[in-house]
């Protein structure tokens, strides 16, 4: 049986990406988080856009929750979306959800 897919979504829902199209993740000095695809043009899409004035920071190892939440799911039997979520009692966190 083909591993199920999984995609991830940007914080605003406006882009879904397929997570085994992703060959970089990063996390810049402002909690942005930014993914790098796969493939012939190289193209990066911010997954979390942070605006510092808001104090919304992620977490500094926000970036690699996103791997091992990416990587939980690998042995999954069904498609799922991984979406950064803004709670303000718990701040930033990775939610997963049946496609």
């Amino acid at each position: 049986m083909a591993a199920p897919d999984v995609w991830v979504a940007k914080d605003d829902d406006s882009e879904l990406v397929r997570a085994g199209a992703i060959a970089a993740v990063s996390r810049d000095y402002t909690g942005t988080v930014t993914v790098r695809l796969s493939g012939g043009e190289q193209s990066a899409v911010a997954l979390v856009t942070v605006v510092s004035h808001e104090g919304k920071h992620t977490p500094g190892d926000f970036h690699r929750q996103l791997i091992r939440a990416i990587a939980e799911l690998s042995d999954t039997a069904q498609a799922a979306v991984v979406r950064a979520v803004w709670d303000d009692d718990q701040g930033w966190a990775w939610a997963i959800e049946p496609l």
